[in-house]
């Protein structure tokens, strides 16, 4: 069966004539969020590594941002979430969203716990 597939980016701002096309557009996309990722991480500008934002560097936040950005062209266009019914996509992701958070949640408790542990010298420091 042959099927129609969504040919457009960017929530239908950018669109492409054929799948091949629209591969390689955001192959280009995803290869530039890569280019700038990489440059940031060579070059280290000074002021997106002095300056925080909720006690993490600016380069930081855009290295997190530019990171779901790719996931999430990854996710949907080469693993064609934007194929699938509204109920898949949202199982997929509200799963993924609820596991990092119980896993960041349990992360924040452990190490609290370990810190309060070292803190109060109960076990020595042996780094």
């Amino acid at each position: 069966m042959a099927q129609d597939h969504n040919l457009a980016i960017f929530r239908g701002r950018l669109k492409f004539k054929s799948n091949q096309s629209k591969i390689w557009g955001v192959f280009t996309l995803l290869s530039i969020i890569t280019i700038i990722e990489v440059a940031l991480g060579i070059i280290k500008p000074e002021f997106l590594t002095t300056n925080k934002l909720f006690t993490l560097k600016y380069l930081n936040w855009i290295f997190l941002i530019l990171t779901v950005v790719k996931a999430y062209y990854i996710t949907w266009d080469f693993m064609h979430m934007r194929d699938e019914k509204m109920g898949l996509r949202r199982v997929v992701v509200w799963t993924a969203v609820f596991l990092i958070i119980y896993l960041v949640a349990i992360l924040l408790i452990e190490g609290d716990y370990i810190f309060d542990v070292y803190k109060e010298n109960y076990i020595k420091f042996n780094f």
